[in-house]
């Protein structure tokens, strides 16, 4: 992928909630009611015990799940704890278990892999009765909806249709809402003229309706939620409801970012950290040689980021709406990293990229390893 380079400074996933912050929309927190309970006697104490939390350890491998896949570029489960990846290359979605089984849940209709494209993002209905891919077409990118009944894919209707395609600078991921709205990476295209430009959906991070509508309330009256950006693979809620997103630099700094209703993230103009205070300054930068940000997600208090020139695992605590040191794990060890997604057991499901065309594939590649995060 083109790159960055820069200075460590300092999806798909889990429950989505929009940032509640300055400048997005303030988003309606769950009631919580304890309800009531009977009169205890004057003898007797209610006493609830409530189970530690898990304790966070560093990140390590405990097993591989999934072998022999094809480019696995997004990992997203369902409710009763199973995996569905997209393949790039081969544009098809499995599922996976987490004892290791792999079946085929069916091929996706339209899609043209080449260069960086493919088929790419993956997103769940909230009520799992159709799933939401980003593509790469033979004319476009696109948003596609396809019908599913648990087991199979059925009907695909596009839903966003006409976002330019290059070789590389594809975009791709995809995230709800704890409201149901998706929101949508797309990349730059390889073009410098459209991210700064918020009439083009090119550069932006959108937001839509499950129907590819602009939803009510977006910044710009249209389908753009921010602009600026290069080319977004990786995008995940934390635990307050804010959105963060893993962008590819050119030459200098990849990037982390929070994201904000309507904030301009500065490509072209400045790549990675910058003092103008027309944009929003990323929270974390790495040099592209140890990062190439692909596949990202929260789990707690802490962001992984996977890496995929950089073929390691970030590892980023998060601080309220600041970041902490990043840290690396599985350098070299697995090759190239793309998908990372948070397991409902508390787990990492990792994937490789290395039969991807810049990679070197080990026996058994691509596959999907479980990163045990706590004790």
């Amino acid at each position: 992928m083109d790159r960055r380079s820069v200075i460590v400074g300092g999806a798909a996933l889990g429950a989505a909630w929009l940032a509640g912050c300055s400048g997005d929309d303030p988003e309606p927190r769950p009631s919580r009611s304890t309800g009531s309970s009977p009169s205890a006697s004057p003898t007797t104490t209610a006493t609830t015990t409530t189970p530690p939390a898990p304790q966070a350890v560093d990140p390590r491998v405990d097993g591989t799940v999934a072998t022999g896949l094809n480019v696995p570029w997004a990992i997203a489960f369902l409710a009763d704890g199973t995996a569905l990846v997209t393949q790039r290359d081969d544009a098809s979605i499995v599922r996976v278990t987490a004892d290791g089984d792999v079946s085929r849940v069916g091929d996706v209709p339209g899609v043209a892999p080449g260069g960086e494209g493919g088929l790419q993002g993956l997103a769940v209905a909230p009520d799992e009765s159709a799933l939401y891919v980003y593509l790469t077409g033979p004319e476009d990118n696109r948003v596609v909806r396809l019908a599913f009944d648990g087991e199979r894919i059925g009907r695909a209707e596009p839903i966003l249709t006409g976002l330019a395609k290059a070789f590389n600078h594809q975009g791709g991921a995809l995230t709800f809402d704890r409201r149901g709205h998706l929101f949508v990476a797309v990349g730059d295209a390889a073009n410098t003229g459209t991210p700064q430009d918020r009439d083009s959906l090119n550069g932006k991070i959108l937001r839509i309706d499950t129907e590819g509508r602009a939803v009510d309330g977006n910044p710009f009256g249209n389908e753009v939620w921010s602009y600026g950006h290069r080319n977004v693979e990786g995008l995940a809620w934390d635990g307050e409801g804010r959105l963060w997103a893993s962008e590819f630099g050119d030459r200098s700094q990849d990037e982390l970012n929070r994201i904000v209703k309507g904030g301009n993230y500065g490509w072209p103009i400045v790549e990675g950290d910058s003092d103008d205070g027309r944009f929003v300054r990323p929270k974390v930068t790495w040099p592209t040689a140890d990062a190439s940000p692909a596949g990202l997600a929260i789990s707690g208090d802490r962001a992984f980021v996977a890496a995929l020139r950089g073929e390691r695992l970030w590892q980023v605590p998060l601080e309220g709406t600041s970041t902490g040191e990043p840290r690396a794990f599985f350098t070299r060890e697995l090759g190239r990293l793309r998908a990372v997604a948070a397991a409902p057991d508390g787990s990492l499901w990792l994937g490789t990229s290395n039969t991807d065309g810049r990679g070197r594939p080990r026996d058994g590649d691509d596959r999907i390893v479980r990163v045990a995060i706590s004790a």
